[in-house]
């Protein structure tokens, strides 16, 4: 007995302590019921069986056993409704486990047989008439329901790449045009200005007695233009 008396503060963090508390998964959970069904079912075969004994045998005899508390109805091959999803009125068809349930079932029983201290190699239900087993109950459930197990493909993310958006290349240069400015040459110490076009460049100075002329590109018969110079 303690004899320092608790706060009013301690008893509502040790409630709260208690909330916060993560118990088992859902998944481990049904795992536990799962392995305890199984023990019980070993324990009720005549004769008894042990873990150490079991095989894939035994628990092909399991799975049978378990079709009587299905809930899937499953035609039979002389069914109307055979290969029907939806048959519009009810059938004298067994129910039966889906497939869908064996399928996890078998593998919480095959994680939980390894947490209890069993070796993969040893595993009745990883045993390959287990796996066959499955294997033909998923396909005439498959028939008979006229449902498909096939699993869908994944689709694969595409790239970051392929939604960013292209650049935009900028706009390709005109071609430059024939542009004309003024060119100076120095000419007897005189500054000559003539017209210079980007095809057409400024023609050679030629002198003749006092006079300077430039050869033309055709823009004057005769082939020559006088220019007067002041010396």
């Amino acid at each position: 007995m303690s004899l320092v008396p608790e706060s009013p503060d301690s008893s509502s963090n040790s409630g709260r302590q208690t909330s916060s508390a993560v118990g088992p998964s859902r998944y481990e959970s049904q795992k536990r019921r799962d392995w305890n069904t199984f023990g019980q079912y070993l324990k009720n075969h005549r004769p008894p069986l042990t873990l150490s004994r079991c095989s894939g045998a035994h628990v092909l005899e399991f799975l049978r056993y378990l079709d009587q508390f299905g809930k899937t109805k499953v035609h039979a091959s002389g069914c109307p409704f055979f290969g029907n999803p939806h048959p519009p009125t009810p059938c004298p068809c067994p129910l039966r486990q889906a497939w869908g349930s064996l399928d996890a079932l078998i593998g919480r029983l095959r994680a939980a047989f390894e947490e209890n201290g069993g070796t993969p190699e040893a595993n009745p239900f990883g045993a390959r008439a287990v796996r066959l087993y499955l294997r033909d109950v998923r396909d005439s459930q498959a028939k008979a329901r006229g449902i498909s197990y096939e699993k869908k493909k994944r689709k694969r993310p595409q790239s970051q790449s392929q939604f960013q958006p292209q650049p935009e290349l900028p706009p390709s240069p005109l071609p430059p045009q024939p542009a004309q400015f003024l060119q100076h040459e120095m000419i007897g110490g005189e500054a000559l200005t003539g017209i210079y076009n980007n095809q057409q460049p400024l023609p050679h100075p030629i002198f003749l007695h006092g006079h300077v002329f430039l050869t033309s590109s055709g823009d004057v018969d005769g082939g020559l233009i006088p220019l007067s110079v002041h010396y």
